[in-house]
Parts: C-alpha cells; structure tokens; sequence
C-alpha cells in the first residue's frame, strides 16, 4: 500500500501541474459487510471510478456492476454526484441488478486457447462496466465480457437513443474484462490496439476509417506481488492516459510503449504506476474524465 499511495499522490500532483482539477471520492470502510435479501458480500475499493460510472455528453450513469462486492461502490461518490446534479449534470442510475445465482453460468471454464470464447455471466438481466466502454465524440465502443453482457449493451443503446452509436468490438482474450487493454483511442484519427486480444480483420468498420495502431509486446513485469494482482494481465502497458491529443501520461517501466509512442510522434509524460495494479490497473481506470474543454464532436 505505501509504495502505491506514493505513486497515486505523485500521479496526482503531476496531473494538477498540467492544469487538470482533481476531485476525490469520499473515504468507505469497505471491510464491513453488506448485503440484499439473496446474498451478503464486503466490498472492493473505489479506486476506479472509471468502472462505476459512465460519463455521456452532460449525463452521469452509474452502472449496474456484476460483482456483487462492487453493488454500493458510487456511493463514495455521492456528494460529487450530488454536487453536479445541482450544477446542471443529468445523474442516472442503471438498473440495479438482483445478482442471483441465474446471472451466472455454473458450468462456466475459461475455454482453452484458440476455443471459441464464453462467458461466465448469462442474459438474465442487464449488467454492465463502464470501464469496458470508450467514446469518441458520438459514438461508444463496447467489449462485450465478463463482466458485461449483451443485455446491459442493449439497456445502453436503448437508453441514450438515436443521439449516440454504440459499436461492438469483440475481444478474442480467453478472460476478458474492459476494454482499455484491447482497444483505446489515441485521439482523432487513431486507435491503439492489443494484437493477441484483437485482430484488425475483427475491428468494426467504421473502426478501420482510423490509424489503427499495434501497441507493442509489453516489457515484463517481475515483481511477484505485481504480476498476481494485477487484472489486466501483461498487457497493463495499454493502460495509458491521454491529457490531449498529443500528451500521453505512461508508466516509465513500459519502455518499448514509450519509445513506440515517441515514434508515433506523442509527447511523453513518465510517471511511475506499477503499483496501482493491485488495486485495479492503472493510469486509464484510476480516472474518470467528467468534463473537458470543447464541444461534442461527431468523428464518424
């Protein structure tokens, strides 16, 4: 823990350097234990606020999570919400889903390798990470997971209307969860992509009107404890932050993503993040992005 509140503090201070202003939920004792009438469980953290919430237009959606240590997590968000609420924000709720034992394939196992991919969760009722979904302007690119299932995609489409597209892009990991270590938008005109999780062939048409990208094999991560928290697997190079179009924050262990970004003519900004991982990834999920400057724009 010491170590990584050194970096997230560090994190911090570099991001309001560059003029970004930093709100931080309320502290929850997530030890304590918590419940419905069908099941019981202690929570997680709320350390990604990237996963609970999904910021469209001037909407505020908290999303219907499917681990069930995770049902009461915005509440560490609540005075935030309520805040923009009273500035304007239209704050929604997802349905809350019941989470019974029907949401889950019981003979769910990962399929070996080159097997067609399944997942552990049915199509009961809807569910759904924010974190497995990105915008670019007016459209939202999904991958459907584990922890997101066809459902939820559709209670989405439906709920933001005509005004939004929603695009899948099918993951071929064997455990897929969020999207920001498959596919991730670089700024207008450019994806970045995962090259053992997705094939260009697979991407959405409308995806290929852009620079596609090939992230490159991720340095190694050697520390013992690193390598079994971390969620995104080896991949967790992916997990970068664009400030802009052309600023991109990057953990400086990651050297080969470093030099590739250099090459593709990036500004770099190091900023040491190793080990946030045990607490759900990285740079992309330790943030949520609630307003930023400019008008919503329509890049397809």
């Amino acid at each position: 823990m010491k170590p990584a509140q050194r970096e997230f503090d560090g994190f911090i201070a570099l991001i309001e350097s560059l003029g970004i202003v930093v709100r931080r939920p309320d502290a929850a004792d997530y030890r304590r234990q918590f419940g419905t009438l069908n099941w019981t469980s202690r929570g997680f953290c709320n350390a990604c606020p990237r996963d609970s919430q999904l910021v469209v237009g001037d909407e505020i959606i908290e999303t219907p999570m499917a681990w069930p240590c995770r049902y009461f997590e915005t509440h560490s968000y609540r005075t935030l919400l309520k805040e923009y609420f009273l500035m304007g924000t239209h704050w929604t709720s997802a349905p809350k889903p019941q989470l019974l034992g029907d949401l889950f394939d019981p003979d769910f196992r990962t399929p070996e390798p080159g097997a067609p991919i399944s997942y552990i969760l049915t199509e009961c009722e809807p569910v759904f990470d924010a974190a497995d979904f990105f915008r670019c302007g007016r459209d939202l690119f999904v991958t459907r997971s584990n922890v997101t299932n066809a459902f939820g995609i559709d209670w989405l489409r439906r709920h933001l209307g005509a005004e939004y597209r929603i695009h899948e892009a099918p993951s071929r990991c064997r455990t897929p969860m969020h999207i920001d270590t498959t596919v991730l938008p670089l700024g207008p005109g450019r994806f970045l992509i995962n090259p053992e999780y997705i094939g260009v062939e697979r991407l959405p048409a409308i995806m290929k009107k852009w620079e596609i990208l090939i992230a490159p094999e991720p340095d190694p991560i050697e520390h013992r404890l690193l390598k079994m928290t971390s969620l995104c697997g080896k991949w967790l190079n992916m997990n970068v932050l664009m400030i802009d179009e052309r600023r991109v924050i990057v953990d400086p262990h990651h050297k080969r993503t470093m030099k590739a970004t250099k090459e593709w003519g990036f500004e770099l900004i190091p900023c040491p993040f190793l080990h946030y991982a045990g607490f759900g990834g990285s740079f992309h999920c330790a943030t949520l992005d609630v307003r930023r400057r400019g008008a919503l724009q329509n890049y397809f």
